[in-house]
């Protein structure tokens, strides 16, 4: 590029004359001379070979340069177009009860009815959160790829090993992607939430943590579980809808149950009326009728729709009332089995019941008298036992 052995302009002229052909993607560049010029005549030489190189190349670089520029400008354009379509389509899903009507969409988060709105809103800002984020992600990761590709650098060594890296990361990581995959599915359809009760089969608790990779539970007895989304196969959620509060009531077995199902009736409704169960239990509460029978009772069933998880502290409370009621108009629990003592003051002879032949005991040879062991336990005479010690 430098040439160092000019001695005037003569020489000079011809090559800034020639015309410079245009440089090829793959033409090899000529040789820099970094010696410093010691002379004018070298850096009027070096001066005009720089104002010609610029004057070649300077359309590429602008071209590439705008090039760069539009694909930086057009990402971040479609990125706010793509985010902006997403926060409108996660708003038309969460909408309320009210204008559902109006979107198709409206219901695809619903959920019959089964879910407040403030639970649907949380959750339809976790889903347009996790798609904002992968939106973003695909097109600028596109983006940088398209600017490499505009300053000359090499993209297919980079896509090879993007390809091979992601094929080992593919086979390494597949736990990793199920569980995301399943924390997302589990997000979107409203599985459970945090504040939830529910039963994953591996564990069972509260929910305290809903994650893209790992849910949070709290045990019955304080322990924390974490457990992957991707090794759920089931979960029973007992804190969406409604539960049930079943309550098995025993009476005699002479009781009138007419009169044991209208006393069960009436206490169950006026504890409907009273604080708090008046806002627990959510239907009437219903007597399905005889559940078993037995020789000396008989179990009545009751049910009662409660609010999601209150079932245990509502049949607790049931069972409560009706024991009370029970002693008042003096029904009894069980039939009283007579005793013997009771049966000789009646009269009443009572068998004893035979005892089976597996838990009778072997026969014992001290029971024959003209056994040898039976002799031998038989007590010395008095008169034979004082014979032999004067003998002795």
């Amino acid at each position: 590029m430098f040439s160092s052995g000019a001695t005037g302009p003569s020489d000079a002229s011809p090559t800034l004359a020639s015309p410079t052909p245009s440089p090829s993607p793959t033409a090899q560049l000529p040789e820099l001379d970094l010696r410093i010029p010691t002379s004018a005549q070298e850096v009027s030489d070096t001066t005009r070979q720089a104002a010609s190189w610029f004057d070649t190349h300077w359309q590429g670089w602008l071209a590439a340069g705008l090039r760069i520029v539009f694909i930086i400008v057009l990402a971040m354009v479609l990125r706010a177009v793509v985010r902006k379509l997403i926060t409108q389509l996660i708003g038309r899903m969460a909408r309320t009860s009210e204008h559902q009507e109006e979107s198709r969409l409206g219901g695809l988060l619903a959920n019959t009815g089964v879910v407040n709105t403030e639970r649907r809103q949380q959750r339809s800002e976790a889903i347009g959160s996790v798609l904002r984020s992968v939106a973003s992600f695909t097109i600028l990761g596109t983006a940088a790829l398209m600017v490499l590709s505009a300053l000359g650098v090499n993209l297919a060594p980079l896509l090879a090993s993007a390809g091979v890296a992601g094929v080992a990361i593919g086979f390494g990581a597949r736990n990793l992607v199920t569980d995301f995959l399943s924390g997302v599915f589990m997000i979107m359809e409203d599985q459970y939430g945090v504040g939830d009760e529910i039963d994953t089969g591996v564990a069972t608790g509260t929910v305290l943590e809903v994650g893209l990779r790992v849910t949070k539970l709290r045990g019955a007895n304080g322990e924390i579980w974490y457990i992957r989304n991707g090794e759920v196969k089931r979960i029973a959620n007992m804190s969406q809808g409604w539960a049930t509060a079943s309550v098995d009531v025993q009476v005699g077995y002479k009781e009138d149950l007419v009169r044991v199902e209208d006393l069960i009736q009436t206490t169950a409704e006026l504890m409907a009326k009273e604080a708090p169960y008046d806002e627990l239990i959510w239907a009437p509460v219903s007597v399905l009728g005889v559940e078993s029978v037995a020789s000396d009772s008989v179990v009545v069933r009751v049910e009662a729709r409660t609010a999601p998880g209150k079932a245990l502290s509502v049949s607790r409370a049931l069972r409560q009332r009706l024991k009370v009621a029970f002693d008042r108009a003096g029904i009894k629990v069980k039939e009283e089995v007579p005793t013997a003592a009771a049966a000789g003051a009646t009269g009443v002879v009572i068998a004893p019941s035979p005892v089976p032949a597996t838990e009778q005991a072997a026969p014992s040879a001290l029971a024959d008298p003209a056994s040898p062991r039976y002799r031998a336990t038989e007590p010395i005479p008095a008169g034979k036992g004082a014979d032999d010690a004067a003998k002795a």
